[in-house]
C-alpha cells in the first residue's frame, strides 16, 4: 500500500524538486556497479555514508549531507523519489525555490542527527533521502491536512486505488515510524525509523512560520484543511485492449 499521487496541483514549476530527484538518481548511478563488488561497496559506504560512531567521534561531518543523496538499492531509490515527487512540488510552491532547498537540507540534517542520537556508537552505514523527505511530508501535513491522496493497495493479484486525506496517510506513516523505532535496535541495521521521525518533526517545526503567517488554525478554518488551489481531477480511462471472451463448447 503506497501513495501514487495527490490532488493538489501547484502554481509554479518545482525546479528544485526535479533537480533533487535528478541528483539522487545520478549519484546512485555513479556507484550502482559497486553492488556487484561487496568490498568496494562497503569501502564506499564507509567513506560517504552516515556512521553515527564516526560523527560521535567528531569526524565525517560531510556525510551528514552526502548520505541524503545515497540509496541502498533500486527500490529504496524509487520509493523515496516517488514520495518526493508527490509531496515536494507543493512544499516548494509554498516556500519558494531557495526556501524549499534550505528546508529540505535542514530536515535531512535533523533526521541525521536524530539517528546519531538514537545510536551514537553504531558503525552501521546509513543512507537515503528518507529523513529529508519525511520533513517534506511533515510540512505537507501541516499545510494541507485534508488534501486527497490516491493510495494503491495491492494484495497478491488484487489491486485497487482509493483516496484518503493527507492527515490519515501521513499521520499513520508517522505513528508507524514511532512504534517501529521503539521496537527496533538501530545498531543492527535495517530501517532508520528514528531518522524518519526526526525529519518529520523537523519538517513540521520548520513549516510553522508559514502556517502561522497564513493564519494558523484560522487558515485551516478558511480552507477546511483542503489545499487553496482547485483540486485536480483524475479519471481512469478504459483500456483499449480488447476483451477475449471464452466460448463454451
Amino acid at each position: 500500500m503506497f501513495p501514487i499521487r495527490d490532488h493538489n496541483p501547484s502554481h509554479r514549476t518545482p525546479y528544485v524538486t526535479y533537480a533533487l530527484i535528478v541528483v539522487n538518481i545520478v549519484v546512485f548511478l555513479s556507484y550502482v556497479a559497486l553492488f556487484n563488488e561487496p568490498r568496494a561497496l562497503n569501502a564506499f559506504f564507509a567513506e560517504w555514508a552516515l556512521l553515527p560512531a564516526r560523527i560521535s567521534a567528531g569526524d565525517g561531518y560531510e556525510t551528514l549531507v552526502s548520505t541524503m543523496f545515497m540509496h541502498g538499492g533500486w527500490m529504496h531509490l524509487a520509493g523515496n523519489m516517488l514520495f518526493l515527487w508527490i509531496f515536494g512540488d507543493n512544499m516548494e510552491d509554498a516556500m519558494g525555490h531557495v526556501g524549499f532547498l534550505l528546508f529540505y537540507l535542514a530536515a535531512g540534517l535533523a533526521a541525521a542527527f536524530t539517528h546519531v542520537i538514537s545510536a551514537p556508537d553504531s558503525m552501521v552505514p546509513t543512507v537515503g533521502a528518507s529523513g529529508a523527505i519525511a520533513g517534506v511530508m511533515g510540512g505537507y501535513l501541516l499545510l494541507y491536512p485534508k488534501a486527497r491522496i490516491d493510495i494503491l493497495f495491492i494484495f497478491i493479484v488484487f489491486f485497487r486505488v482509493f483516496q484518503v486525506p493527507a492527515w490519515a496517510m501521513l499521520g499513520f506513516w508517522f505513528v508507524m515510524q514511532l512504534f517501529s523505532g521503539v521496537g527496533a535496535d538501530p545498531t543492527t541495521g535495517g530501517v532508520a525509523y528514528w531518522a524518519h521521525a526526526g525529519g518529520f518533526i523537523a519538517g513540521l517545526v520548520l513549516t510553522l512560520p508559514i502556517w502561522l503567517r497564513r493564519g494558523g488554525v484560522g487558515y485551516w478554518n478558511r480552507t477546511h484543511g483542503l489545499p487553496p488551489n482547485p483540486e485536480a481531477k483524475y479519471e481512469f480511462a478504459k483500456s483499449s485492449v480488447p476483451t477475449i471472451r471464452r466460448h463454451r463448447k
